[in-house]
């Protein structure tokens, strides 16, 4: 499964209303550690097809989001479960800390 964009518009019915859990990337085009990630949360979504749906949320084009989630660093990874937080990586962290957090709640 590729990783799917989330947006102000489809945030609600993609992660919040979602019946699996959903791994979001709160990301930037200009953000150096964001593009550092950006191959981890890609190999997860291929890992994790099926039981976890991956995506990425661009800040900067979808401020509503970001702004009621409170994202005031990036990159900020969010588990969510049943249109709740669950667990939450800021900053740059390798992919052992995200299969963990998956396996955790998958």
């Amino acid at each position: 499964m590729a990783v799917q964009t989330f947006t102000d518009g489809n945030f609600q019915d993609e992660v919040l209303a979602a019946d699996t859990p959903v791994l979001v990337d709160f990301w930037a085009p200009w953000c150096g550690p964001c593009k550092m990630i950006g191959p981890t949360i890609e190999e997860l979504a291929g890992e994790y097809e099926g039981k976890v749906r991956v995506g990425k949320l661009n800040t900067d084009e979808n401020p509503q989001v970001a702004s009621s989630h409170n994202i005031s660093s990036i990159p900020t990874v969010m588990l969510f479960k049943d249109g709740q937080v669950v667990d939450r990586v800021v900053g740059v962290a390798d992919k052992s800390k995200f299969a963990a957090m998956l396996d955790s709640h998958s």
